[in-house]
């Protein structure tokens, strides 16, 4: 098991289940199984790991390579008959017409003696795509268990679907055998954290590539939870994280950061003038500095061209009359910050620009990691998320030259 574990990160439930399931060679397995769960999310490669470490016999088929019934039954009758036999014995292939002819060729082919007192395994991934195909595959294949009278004899079959889509919705109307169902969920934030930490390169450290995993995932988690995108997207941009560190230039850093020990004072980029930014991400953040500092009925009279007459009053109230700088700064909604935003940027932009793109969204994800911005509160809340802007005033007027 603690072997298992560490090749199938993150799905410890699921491969217990599915060793209780198959138990040993010799042992009767559930009938049919059927496996289901979004895309990337462990299925194939958990039942391919598991069959192969506990060499099962198993013939494993694709069902949009087979996209007909008859090369979907010849293909398993095929790759059957090689664990019956030797290579030049199964030097021929089979051919399979419909589906009483498979549980015939299934019979012989499943009658060696190696195979005896043993559950052999038919894994469908893409199960779905047997939907499109005859009425009686489906049904068939549940209950093939019983159309080989296997259970009378010395030797079992099981058969696994892999799907995507929930098993209601594979159900015949004419009802049929049903399976044992096992569901296969979402990787979470942090189960992606330690599936893509632990792929690191061996030339950096551990910690080294989990803080690049961790500012990647702070900008595409919210879009991509797809393990196979995510782990081409850090593949594809690791080079450029690694570029001042190949260069040397990020020494000094490294130097400013060991002496460094004030715990009071801020620990990230925002200790240090000299930082590039992205074009709008310099925007942001100074947008996000106006509206930490600033009041919020200030914002009519500091950003709107034709605000009209402001009635001047010398009425203060207490807490106002100390600078805004002493008091720290007050979180804002996004709305207000999108606002100010448009308002600086408004004459530096192309018309047809949107601002307000998905994009903003992903550069204002990346400031948070960056701790150059700090989330207050929850993001699944009615007003929406409110942040704070926790950079100086010295480095807000380096990056605004």
């Amino acid at each position: 098991m603690s072997h298992l574990e560490s090749m199938v990160l993150c799905r410890e439930a699921q491969v217990s289940t599915l060793q209780s399931l198959f138990g040993e060679r010799h042992h009767f397995s559930f009938p049919s199984i059927f496996i289901y769960g979004h895309t990337a999310s462990g299925k194939t490669y958990v039942t391919q790991t598991l069959l192969k470490t506990l060499e099962l016999p198993h013939a494993f088929v694709n069902c949009v390579e087979c996209f007909t019934s008859r090369l979907l039954l010849e293909q398993i009758l095929n790759k059957l008959s090689h664990l019956s036999s030797s290579e030049a014995e199964c030097s021929t292939e089979m051919t399979c017409e419909t589906f009483n002819d498979f549980v015939r060729l299934f019979k012989q082919v499943t009658s060696a003696e190696h195979l005896k007192d043993q559950t052999v395994y038919i894994v469908l991934d893409k199960a779905e795509y047997l939907r499109d195909m005859e009425a009686n595959l489906l049904p068939g294949f549940l209950r093939l268990q019983e159309l080989t009278c296997l259970l009378k004899t010395d030797r079992n079959v099981t058969v696994i679907f892999l799907s995507e889509i929930i098993w209601e919705k594979f159900r015949p109307n004419t009802g049929c055998f049903e399976p044992f169902v096992l569901y296969f969920p979402d990787y979470s934030i942090g189960n992606l954290q330690k599936i893509l930490s632990h792929d690191h390169p061996p030339e950096y450290s551990a910690d080294f590539y989990a803080a690049y995993i961790n500012i990647l995932l702070g900008v595409f988690y919210t879009v991509c939870r797809d393990l196979k995108e995510l782990r081409h997207l850090a593949v594809l941009n690791f080079p450029k994280y690694c570029e001042p560190v190949v260069k040397g230039e990020v020494s000094q850093w490294e130097k400013l950061q060991k002496d460094d020990t004030d715990p009071g004072q801020l620990k990230g980029l925002s200790a240090y003038t000299h930082v590039e930014l992205p074009y709008y991400s310099k925007f942001i953040l100074i947008a996000a500095y106006l509206a930490s500092y600033n009041p919020a009925r200030t914002d009519r009279r500091f950003f709107l061209k034709h605000h009209g007459k402001i009635k001047k009053t010398n009425f203060l109230k207490k807490h106002e009359k100390t600078s805004n700088h002493l008091l720290g700064p007050k979180p804002f909604p996004l709305d207000r910050l999108l606002a100010i935003l448009y308002s600086i940027v408004d004459s530096r932009v192309a018309p047809t620009a949107n601002i307000f793109s998905q994009v903003t969204r992903f550069e204002i994800t990346s400031l948070v990691t960056l701790q150059l911005l700090t989330l207050v509160g929850h993001e699944d809340q009615l007003n929406g998320p409110k942040y704070k802007c926790t950079v100086s005033l010295d480095f807000i007027r380096a990056i605004a030259r």
